[in-house]
């Protein structure tokens, strides 16, 4: 068996087979393709890549063999392998293009086509098939005005981007983990498509003094993870996001808050499809203390102030679907749905999440989803799949 069957879905099967042709062109950036190819293959794809004659002399074609676990087309011969993928009714799910010069965009959107890689993606436009374009060069030569023109061109054409990372004077390639994303988002399930999520996540921290804080445990951990996965299908994402202790995803748009004064301001005017408010929002806050309390021995006693429910506030800005979060410890299962059904009536939300923190960790979750309609489902596993999962009940709330 080689190397790369051995990493096949290990982390999703998002994208199982799914038949992604990826075409390689001469930027320094082919040298990220291992990973690239890597990354695709672990959410289940099968990978075929295509290479100009100038990305071979960036990256040896026994590297993007070893990561593929197949050799890629460096010539095209009688065996016409692009019909096989691109023809009507081929066998490709997706071109990807990773990098792709500001060259290969060009001869693209103009009809020239002199290497395998616009061989490829001719074929692919020709017979409809989706097209994904993940640009790396210079800075300058991406907002050439012919070059961007051209780009318009193949966005009208139904071509999608993934937009490059400025940074030193270059556009360069996005990060592995956001062309990933688009390529799901790309093939899977678009039941999110054209509408507005917003997702509230992380822990509130509001302040003693101008020094000391009082927050929660939150990681951030399941906002983020759901914020991804309403990308990946399809959803318009803004992530809201408190004190973290998850890197999340440089490519989701995001907005900053630190204390529920801050949220309560931010929620005026809320306008969106879907919000869900898994974020762990002090009930609790203390009166600020100008300065800093100065260090003495003997007791120290704050008196902590009952905070507005955040939710509430949401859900007299918008009639959208609010999705509230419940989390309890050590409570019986019995127990922990009773109070998620008061507060799911007190929020006037359209779901809750409910939760035992006894039963959380850093990368699983345990949950019960129930909707004002009164269906409950259960889901136990990581919170990448939770988020999945949760998004499946939310989206589609008659099925099951």
């Amino acid at each position: 068996m080689h190397p790369a069957s051995q990493l096949r879905a290990t982390k999703s099967r998002k994208l199982q087979g799914k038949v992604i042709v990826l075409g390689i062109t001469g930027s320094i950036a082919a040298v990220k393709c291992v990973e690239l190819i890597r990354e695709l293959i672990r959410h289940g794809a099968e990978v075929y890549p295509v290479m100009s004659d100038a990305a071979e002399g960036i990256v040896h074609a026994n590297s993007i063999e070893f990561a593929a676990g197949r050799k890629p087309v460096t010539r095209l011969d009688g065996s016409v392998p692009y019909i096989e993928m691109f023809g009507r009714g081929g066998r490709a799910d997706l071109l990807l293009i990773a990098p792709a010069t500001s060259n290969t965009i060009s001869k693209i959107a103009t009809g020239v086509d002199d290497t395998a890689v616009t061989t490829y993606a001719q074929n692919a436009l020709g017979s409809g098939a989706p097209i994904l374009i993940a640009p790396a060069m210079h800075e300058t030569m991406y907002d050439q005005p012919i070059v961007q023109q051209n780009v318009a061109k193949l966005w009208s054409l139904g071509v999608q981007f993934v937009e490059p990372r400025m940074d030193e004077d270059k556009a360069k390639l996005a990060d592995i983990d956001s062309i990933v994303a688009h390529v799901i988002r790309r093939l899977g399930p678009p039941d999110l498509a054209g509408k507005d999520v917003i997702v509230i996540a992380g822990g509130t921290v509001e302040p003693i003094d101008d020094m000391r804080v009082v927050t929660n445990r939150s990681t951030g951990a399941m906002g983020i993870e759901l914020a991804r996965s309403a990308f990946e299908r399809g959803g318009n994402v803004e992530l809201w996001l408190g004190r973290h202790e998850v890197v999340p995803p440089r490519w989701l748009p995001i907005k900053a808050f630190e204390t529920t004064a801050d949220l309560l301001k931010m929620v005026k005017g809320i306008t969106c499809d879907y919000c869900l408010v898994p974020a762990a929002i002090s009930d609790f806050a203390p009166r600020p203390r100008a300065g800093k309390i100065p260090t003495a021995k003997g007791r120290l006693t704050l008196d902590l102030d009952p905070t507005p429910k955040v939710i509430d506030a949401i859900r007299r800005e918008t009639k959208c679907t609010l999705v509230a979060f419940k989390a309890e410890s050590g409570v019986t299962k019995r127990e922990l749905v009773a109070r998620a059904k008061k507060s799911l009536r007190e929020s006037k939300a359209d779901f809750i999440v409910a939760n035992d923190l006894k039963k959380v960790t850093k990368a699983k979750t345990a949950l019960t989803v129930l909707s004002a309609k009164g269906r409950a489902r259960d889901f136990e596993g990581p919170k990448a799949a939770a988020a999945d999962f949760i998004w499946e009940v939310v989206a589609h709330p008659r099925r099951g």
